[in-house]
């Protein structure tokens, strides 16, 4: 069946409309804490669209508070958003089909959309995979976007305690984690997943476990990529 495009960017909607809801709580804390550091809304929309990094962006606030040197915010960022290079390598195939939205699909990557994207295992018949996961990174950019104005706006005329605010995206993390694991087939890459992580905050901490849990998922999951497609198919 030929792909219908009004049916895919419904079918993308519907897929990013979790992320809606934890982007717009987000997306004004950081317009918030922007405004606060002396950038008004056009600050903060300018570098929600070129920049897009989430926690690499709350701490672009607190490197600009200080006056932070270049050589320091690039390291600083790189080290925060290092787990994005695996982001990347797993669907680097995938993406190169969407043509011209390639370097797009590629930019808009965030922890949000790449759960999002590792949640689609098949889509209807009239459906076009490929951009499908290219409106979702769109969606998903757009509210943040548009949650970073909101922030920044309400900044200027209401004072609001945004604490705990945060854990909005733990939340989001964890619906959409058990989401997965109710289609999946497989569980095994969720346990993975879990065990990496939990073992590697043990060693690590709190502070330092991201990166080391992500090696290690990514090292077991690719010795283990025979049996783990073999339960996919089954």
């Amino acid at each position: 069946m030929k792909d219908n495009k009004l049916k895919t960017i419904q079918y993308a909607l519907t897929k990013s409309l979790p992320v809606l809801f934890g982007y717009l709580f987000l997306g004004s804390a950081f317009g918030i804490m922007l405004y606060d550091a002396g950038y008004n809304v056009i600050w903060a929309v300018l570098i929600s669209l070129v920049v897009y990094a989430g926690s690499g962006q709350f701490l672009l606030v607190s490197l600009l508070s200080t006056a932070a040197s270049l050589p320091t915010v690039a390291l600083m960022t790189l080290f925060v958003n290092s787990r994005h290079i695996f982001y990347g390598l797993s669907y680097i195939e995938v993406f190169k089909k969407g043509g011209w939205r390639y370097p797009f699909m590629i930019f808009s990557l965030t922890d949000e959309t790449y759960s999002v994207n590792t949640s689609i295992k098949t889509v209807p018949n009239d459906v076009n995979e490929v951009r499908a996961r290219y409106f979702i990174g769109l969606f998903d950019h757009v509210y943040w976007i548009i949650g970073t104005i909101i922030g920044s706006l309400a900044g200027q005329l209401i004072p609001i305690d945004f604490t705990g605010v945060d854990f909005s995206m733990t939340a989001l993390f964890v619906v959409i984690y058990i989401d997965q694991m109710l289609v999946s087939k497989n569980k095994i890459t969720g346990i993975i997943g879990i065990v990496c992580a939990v073992l590697c905050l043990i060693i690590f901490g709190a502070d330092k476990f991201l990166l080391p849990s992500l090696i290690l998922t990514v090292a077991l999951l690719s010795a283990m990529k025979p049996f783990v497609d073999k339960k996919e198919v089954i």
